[in-house]
């Protein structure tokens, strides 16, 4: 393969197929995991950074001159990077301070400013100040991924169908975790077009409120939520997976120390929500989730030091 332009990496990443009883799941169903951290930026977010970019310069939004500013927790802020590199534009990214380092780094290395917010604050605080950003920055552009549709439009068009067409619509439950929202809502929305019982699976981390535990700090990165994403409103959940720190950690270092799938914690929380989740179905079902991005953007975290094996989860559905 030759290629003149890294945007034409992103996209039609694998599918990983798992004996969802290897990973202590039900016997002779699959769990299929779409193999976002593949991606030339390191995760599922360069889909949707380019369609950010690409999409406001064909509405108008923006033009080579505009500086774009973005709260962000980092891999969202790596894929408008990405994507604004050929039109030499400058990107403000609004993080806040507790994020890894890592993730910092690379938009940095893209040639991409950051300003902090306090870790308290959240991600509503970066939100707040990325809007007082762009109040002082003449023909600036504020996308809010958490608020535009653009972001779950951005996987309606590309992963669902890519998911949908490997597996030849074979898909009995879509399990995926939950930041912004648009991701699942974006797949989930054209899996319903194409198969409308489909299963939808949405995952958490201890300390984000969709099941409406208190909000408090996680060490998962990537997923979780301090109000109920816009993109919510016209979906019908059939369940959430809260998933704490300890096991969705164990998760990723198993995926690692096993299959070689050097992936972060958002992922190894997906894989422990789709195990559960094997076992609500009947024997024979595929369940699809995602891995949406790398574990090298987190190793300042430890993120592959403890316990890697699953014998805490038994193998039984008793143990779910």
């Amino acid at each position: 393969m030759i290629i003149k332009n890294i945007k034409e990496l992103i996209g039609n990443t694998p599918l990983f197929a798992f004996d969802a009883a290897a990973l202590g799941g039900k016997p002779g169903s699959q769990i299929f995991a779409k193999l976002e951290y593949l991606n030339p930026g390191g995760s599922i977010k360069d889909r949707l950074g380019l369609k950010l970019i690409h999409q406001a310069f064909l509405d108008g939004e923006i033009d080579r001159h505009t500086t774009i500013i973005e709260p962000t927790a980092g891999n969202t802020g790596i894929g408008m990077a990405l994507a604004g590199l050929e039109y030499g534009l400058k990107m403000i990214f609004v993080i806040p301070e507790k994020f890894s380092v890592e993730k910092q780094q690379l938009i940095r290395g893209l040639g991409a400013q950051i300003v902090h917010t306090a870790t308290e604050e959240g991600i509503q605080g970066a939100i707040e100040k990325a809007k007082a950003l762009a109040k002082d920055i003449p023909n600036s552009y504020l996308p809010l991924q958490f608020h535009n549709e653009k972001n779950p439009a951005a996987y309606s068009s590309t992963l669902g169908p890519e998911i949908f067409q490997a597996l030849h619509g074979k898909i009995d439950s879509f399990v995926a975790g939950v930041g912004s929202g648009g991701t699942f809502a974006g797949v989930s929305a054209y899996l319903l077009k194409q198969k409308a019982n489909i299963r939808l699976i949405a995952v958490e981390p201890e300390g984000s409120i969709l099941n409406g535990g208190p909000a408090h700090g996680h060490d998962i990165e990537g997923i979780g939520v301090e109000f109920v994403p816009r993109f919510f409103d016209q979906l019908s959940i059939d369940a959430i997976d809260t998933i704490s720190d300890e096991e969705g950690f164990r998760f990723t270092r198993h995926l690692a120390k096993a299959y070689g799938l050097l992936v972060g914690s958002s992922s190894g929380a997906a894989m422990a929500a789709a195990v559960k989740e094997s076992w609500r179905l009947p024997a024979g079902s595929q369940i699809v989730t995602l891995f949406p991005d790398s574990g090298d953007r987190y190793l300042s975290k430890q993120i592959y030091e403890g316990r890697a094996d699953l014998s805490i989860e038994g193998g039984n559905e008793d143990a779910f």
